[in-house]
C-alpha cells in the first residue's frame, strides 16, 4: 500500500516551515513512528513520524525547502522493503558492490542544531564522542572535535621545515563564513526590534542579599529532593517572590492592546531557557497555584523539552511575565528586553560575595543585582521600583513567602 507523507498541521499563526533535514533516503526501511524529517518553524522544530512501517520510495521536498501544511514530502510503500527505482544517471554510475563494514551500533540521535553542524563540516556522527545524556552528541562535542582536528595538522617529527627568508613576511589567510539565520534566530531578531520600536522601555535596578535563601535551601535541599524527587533550585524562590509582588502590583502583570490595558488575574510565567537552537521562553501556567516542588518539576519538564528539541508551540505561547537568568553565564548586570506583549521582565544575575554593612559591621554577603525592565507607557517608575523592592523583601526574608505578607 502506497502512503503519502505530508506536512502535518502547523501551530496556530504559523503559515510555513523550513525542511531542516531528512533522516532517511530513498530505499531506506523505516519503522512506524520513526522520525523521518525535521521541519523548523519560527519557534519549534516539528518531527514528522512514519505513519507505518515500510520503505521510502520517493522524496519530494528537499532539504532547505519551504513547505506548508498538507504539502507532499515523500512516498512510503507500506510492508516489506522494496527496491526504489533509481534515476538513469545514477544507474550509469553504479560501481561493483563493496563489502559492507560491520555495523556495531544503531543510528546516533542528535538534535537538529547538531545535525546541521555535522553537515556543514561533512562529519559523520560516529566520528565524534558524545558527552550528553546516554552518549548523546552535543554542539560542544562537535566544536571540540573540530578544534582538536584542526590542531592535529602538525609537521612530522622527522621532517625538516622549509627555510624562511628573514626578508619575507609570512601572512595568514583571513576567512569569512556567511550562513543564513535560522528561522528561530530571525524570529528572535524580529521580536527584539519590535519590542524596542513599540514599548517605552526603562530599567530599574536593586540588589538582594541571598543569605537567608541560601541557608534555607542548604538546610532542606536533601530532604526536599528525597521527598519530591526534584532539586530545590533558586529559580523557584525568585519565581514565587515575583508572583507575590505581581499580586501587589497588578499593572506589572498586565499588557497593552491598542489603547487598552489588559489586566490578567492569572500568573503564567515565562522562564528563559538556553538551547542549541537559541533562546526560548517556555511558559509555566498558574504558578500561583503551585507548590515549590510542583514548580521545579514543571520547570525541569519544559527545560528538557527545549534542550531535546521537542518543545511545542503551546509551551511557548501566552505568558504574563518573564524571568531571565543571565547569572548562570556569569553576567553581573544587564537590561533585559521585554517579551511582548508583556509589560515587564525580571533579570537575575550572578551571585557574588561582597562586603556589606550589616548592623554597623562590614561582613561578606552573597549578593545579586536584580533588574526589572518595564513598559513606561503603563507602569510608572514608582510602581516599578516598589515591585522590585517587594521581590527583594520576599527573598531577604523567605518566611514572607510562606505567610504571604
Amino acid at each position: 500500500m502506497t502512503i503519502e507523507i505530508k506536512v502535518p498541521a502547523l501551530p496556530e499563526s504559523v503559515t510555513d516551515a523550513t525542511l531542516v533535514g531528512w533522516h532517511k533516503k530513498v530505499g531506506d526501511s523505516v519503522s512506524r513512528d520513526e522520525n523521518l524529517v525535521d521541519l523548523e518553524t519560527d519557534k519549534v522544530v516539528l518531527e514528522v513520524p512514519a505513519p507505518a512501517s515500510g520503505t521510502i520510495t520517493k522524496i519530494i521536498a528537499k532539504d532547505g525547502a519551504t513547505v506548508e501544511a498538507g504539502d507532499l514530502l515523500a512516498i512510503l510503500e507500506e510492508g516489506e522493503a522494496v527496491v526504489a527505482e533509481q534515476p538513469a544517471e545514477e544507474k550509469a554510475e553504479e560501481k561493483p558492490a563493496e563489502p559492507k563494514a560491520e555495523q556495531t551500533k544503531g543510528p546516533i540521535k542528535t538534535s537538529p542544531a547538531v545535525r546541521r553542524l555535522l553537515d556543514e563540516h561533512d562529519l559523520d556522527a560516529t566520528m565524534v564522542t558524545g558527552t550528553g545524556k546516554d552518549g548523546r552528541l552535543t554542539k560542544a562535542d562537535v566544536m571540540a572535535f573540530l578544534k582538536a582536528d584542526s590542531s592535529a595538522d602538525v609537521t612530522p617529527a622527522d621532517s625538516t621545515p622549509p627555510a624562511v627568508d628573514d626578508d619575507v613576511t609570512v601572512g595568514f589567510a583571513r576567512n569569512e563564513q556567511r550562513v543564513p539565520m535560522t528561522r528561530l534566530r530571525a524570529r528572535i531578531a524580529e521580536r527584539l526590534i519590535e519590542a524596542q520600536q513599540t514599548a517605552a522601555m526603562l530599567t530599574t535596578f536593586n540588589e538582594v542579599d541571598l543569605t537567608e535563601v541560601m541557608a534555607l535551601r542548604s538546610r532542606y535541599r536533601d530532604k526536599f529532593e528525597e521527598k519530591h524527587g526534584v532539586r530545590l533550585g533558586f529559580m523557584s524562590f525568585f519565581t514565587m517572590a515575583a508572583v507575590a509582588a505581581l499580586k501587589k502590583f497588578p499593572v506589572v502583570n498586565a499588557s497593552v492592546e491598542g489603547n487598552d490595558i489588559v489586566y490578567h488575574n492569572y500568573y503564567d510565567i515565562g522562564i528563559a531557557v538556553s538551547s542549541d537552537r537559541g533562546l526560548m521562553v517556555p511558559v509555566i501556567r498558574d504558578v500561583d497555584q503551585m507548590s515549590f516542588a510542583e514548580f521545579e518539576a514543571a520547570l525541569n519538564s519544559v527545560a528538557k523539552k527545549a534542550q531535546d528539541g521537542t518543545i511545542s508551540m503551546e509551551d511557548l505561547t501566552g505568558g504574563t511575565f518573564t524571568i531571565t537568568n543571565g547569572g548562570i553565564f556569569g553576567s553581573m548586570m544587564s537590561t533585559p528586553i521585554l517579551n511582548q506583549p508583556q509589560s515587564a521582565i525580571l533579570g537575575m544575575h550572578n551571585i557574588q560575595q561582597r562586603p556589606m554593612v550589616v548592623d554597623g559591621e562590614i561582613v561578606a554577603r552573597p549578593m545579586m543585582y536584580l533588574a526589572v525592565t518595564y513598559d513606561h507607557r503603563i507602569i510608572d517608575g514608582k510602581e516599578a521600583v516598589q515591585f522590585l523592592v517587594a521581590i527583594k523583601e520576599q527573598l531577604e526574608d523567605p518566611s514572607r513567602l510562606l505567610l504571604q505578607v
